[in-house]
């Protein structure tokens, strides 16, 4: 590893954890500005008990106090106990919905990249053929279009009209335990993958055109290069740059799931939790959720970079 990639690593780094930390500082701030109390909707209760509720969970205490308290336990991964969620620990419930969020996430990222760079592929190489035109226009169309409007559209005809899939994911069971069913997951999977595919092939397609109008290209042409390595070996692998540079943000983004598509398909992943603690104003859950897509993102943007200048060397690093 050179003295410049360890060099930018470390400040990349540093950048992270800075955003990291100013984001827990204006949630924090934010949340606790909201004028109303996570115990309002709680019936017939009294102020010795109010008082002790306060107590239980630290909210008595000035905030700044409660602030550096919040901090110092963060740092050592512990989100406290769910208020909604009476005697959880924030970090058991959003580990358990991130499971089921991550697996969706992760098996529509794939899809989505597989499908991508395929299709991309093809259109760029038939370029202005039929079908690099028809590619264009369906990809365009699904850009377009909100992931939550395919799903209900995936839904309707896949669950009423032609029903071979169910209709939610409530009836299946955690991954990883007996009689756990793939079907319940296929249309949230698709749901998710469906734009990201279509970015994936405007850009593959868009990065390839640009290559294949490359020096080199032409030269590698003129010497009688195979028209398989010219493509795999000489043009996608120089194409991918941009991809990779989308990829790292797309598969945090999917990966903590779409919470309008989760309730759509009633997914219990994050989504569910995330919405729940923001309707009772769940103080330490709406914390954990926010840490946790905060540093997926954070993360895999930081991977992106660092994978996007070790695949181009050509990369300047600053």
């Amino acid at each position: 590893m050179s003295k410049d990639l360890l060099k930018y690593i470390l400040k990349r780094l540093g950048m992270t954890i800075l955003t990291l930390w100013i984001i827990i500082t204006v949630t924090f701030i934010l949340m606790h500005a909201v004028p109303s109390s996570p115990f309002v909707k709680e019936k017939a209760i009294n102020a010795t008990t109010l008082a002790k509720l306060y107590a239980k969970y630290g909210l008595d205490k000035p905030l700044i106090e409660q602030y550096w308290i919040y901090l110092g336990n963060a740092i050592k991964f512990d989100f406290g106990e769910s208020i909604k969620y009476q005697d959880r620990l924030v970090i058991d419930l959003v580990g358990k919905g991130f499971a089921t969020s991550a697996f969706i996430g992760l098996c529509a990222a794939l899809l989505a990249l597989l499908f991508g760079i395929t299709f991309g592929s093809i259109a760029a190489i038939n370029r202005g053929k039929f079908i690099d035109q028809f590619i264009l226009v369906i990809t365009t169309a699904f850009v377009s279009v909100p992931s939550f409007v395919i799903g209900v559209i995936l839904l309707w005809v896949f669950t009423v009209y032609v029903p071979i899939f169910p209709a939610n994911a409530k009836a299946i069971t955690e991954i990883g335990k007996a009689g756990f069913s793939f079907g319940g997951y296929i249309l949230p999977i698709l749901s998710l993958s469906v734009y990201p595919a279509s970015y994936i092939t405007r850009l593959t397609r868009s990065s390839m055109l640009d290559t294949l109008g490359q020096d080199y290209i032409r030269t590698a042409k003129a010497k009688g290069v195979s028209r398989f390595n010219l493509i795999f070996k000489h043009t996608l692998k120089n194409s991918l740059s941009p991809v990779i540079s989308y990829a790292g943000p797309m598969i945090a983004y999917i990966m903590t799931g779409s919470f309008v598509v989760e309730k759509i398909f009633s997914v219990p992943g994050v989504g569910s939790y995330f919405i729940n603690a923001i309707t009772t104003l769940d103080y330490t859950l709406i914390m954990g959720t926010t840490i946790l897509l905060s540093v997926l993102m954070l993360t895999m943007n930081f991977i992106s970079d660092i994978l996007y200048k070790v695949i181009d060397p050509r990369v300047e690093l600053s």
